[in-house]
């Protein structure tokens, strides 16, 4: 098989049935996923590695977006999320958007900034001056602290000075931008900012104070674009034009409230988030600097926004994302290993694409529900099934019950116990339609 993200019917087959697929279309081998994703793909002695007083693991579902075509590429992106219909509902967008040529994605450069903050500074006046005049010094002094960066061809780039506060505060901020080439790079520029501070604080006549990267990774910026079919978002009720207007005045409610675009942007990282987790990345900063950068004019907006140009629906998103497929958890971790072997990527960028547009798919999806039939009847609908587990369904009555209570709208703890109840001294096999549970509730509703 050649690659591809498409898999028609792909959630009617069972766990081992699409292991086999998706092996078959990124080359991974099924014992692979069998033995990394299997439980959780981490045990406790390893984990007791990671982090402090270990007393075990604690494991998320693994699934994986379809459909999603990044530049012209297939992939098969593996999510790791608690949320019923965050998956389907990105595989769902993403399949919209596949019939608009699939999302278009410009990446920066991996630059991260290194900060030092110089406090109790006496030449206020002339302290930027006499650092940015011994700007390639202080780079060339900067690289030697990050040697193995420096050989895979990175390294620092530039240096700014800023002045912030007012006089009374007497402080300056010098910003490293650090290439981190294919690390989330933390460690290094944290490096740079620590091996530096000393001699900027002595050419200012002031002395260290903060020494840290940022997380507002501005320069480190994805902006995805995509343009889906306005008929592709008709549902069996409404016409695809009028969902497609429906979705633009949701962008607009968000552009205009910063307590609606805190939800809208919330959406999108549904998609980030999950993609970050699943290979290993820090998804504590990336959601930092996405929420930091909705915010940098002072006023909360959206990251996302969408407009109808025509016959077609145009989705755009810019984030700031800081990934990276070596280093850190990655060594250690085989689930997060071949996560990234799943992908088939070459660098960090690639992932960050990825990451940014499933992003803007989860964004897709919510809006058009929001748009049509309301975010509760899909995302219920699923999480019905969560509901049958935890009254006690086991195998094929997982699915009898969830039908059941959907059916009955009534995804409640006690509504899926009342359906296992019914489905069990009945024997039957379809308990939902067959309006035996409906008939109930309305008895104990009486």
């Amino acid at each position: 098989m050649a690659r591809t993200s498409r898999f028609p019917g792909f959630y009617k087959v069972t766990v081992p049935e699409r292991r086999a697929l998706v092996s078959e279309s990124t080359g991974v081998p099924v014992d692979h996923m069998a033995n990394a994703f299997g439980s959780g793909g981490l045990n406790p002695e390893a984990a007791d590695k990671f982090v402090e007083n270990v007393l075990g693991v604690y494991a998320l579902p693994l699934g994986v977006a379809l459909n999603v075509r990044v530049n012209g590429h297939d992939h098969v992106v593996p999510m790791v999320v608690e949320e019923p219909s965050v998956v389907a509902a990105a595989s769902n967008a993403a399949k919209m958007v596949r019939a608009g040529g699939g999302f278009q994605v410009e990446i920066d450069e991996p630059i991260m900034i290194s900060q030092v903050q110089l406090i109790e500074v006496d030449d206020l006046e002339g302290g930027p001056a006499a650092i940015l005049a011994r700007k390639g010094e202080l780079i060339a002094r900067a690289n030697k602290s990050i040697p193995g960066l420096v050989q895979r061809g990175g390294g620092v780039r530039d240096i700014e000075v800023r002045r912030i506060g007012t006089p009374a505060d007497r402080m300056l901020v010098v910003h490293f931008l650090v290439d981190c080439r294919d690390a989330m790079g933390a460690n290094l520029v944290n490096t740079v900012a620590e091996a530096m501070s000393d001699e900027l604080a002595s050419l200012v006549k002031g002395r260290p104070g903060l020494r840290i990267l940022s997380n507002l990774c501005d320069r480190r910026c994805v902006r995805v674009t995509c343009r889906v079919p306005v008929a592709e978002l008709a549902t069996d009720d409404m016409a695809g034009p009028e969902v497609a207007d429906g979705i633009v005045n949701a962008s607009r409610f968000a552009e205009l409230d910063p307590y609606r675009a805190a939800t809208h942007n919330k959406g999108i990282m549904n998609g980030v988030d999950a993609v970050v987790i699943a290979t290993g990345n820090d998804w504590r900063a990336v959601e930092a600097g996405a929420h930091a950068f909705a915010a940098r004019d002072g006023v909360y907006k959206p990251l996302a926004i969408w407009r109808r140009e025509g016959d077609f629906l145009v989705g755009r998103l810019e984030v700031p994302m800081a990934l990276g497929t070596v280093g850190g958890t990655l060594r250690v971790h085989p689930a997060a290993r071949l996560a990234l072997e799943m992908l088939s990527i070459a660098h960090a960028g690639e992932l960050a694409a990825i990451a940014a547009s499933v992003g803007l798919a989860s964004n897709l999806a919510a809006v058009r529900a929001l748009a049509t039939d309301g975010i509760q009847r899909g995302h219920m609908a699923l999480h019905a099934r969560s509901v049958a587990v935890a009254a006690g369904a086991i195998g094929g009555e997982v699915e009898r019950v969830a039908a059941c209570i959907v059916e009955a709208r009534d995804i409640t703890l006690e509504g899926a116990k009342r359906a296992l109840e019914l489905l069990r001294q009945s024997g039957e096999s379809e308990l939902a339609g067959s309006g035996v549970y409906a008939r109930a509730r309305r008895v104990d509703d009486a």
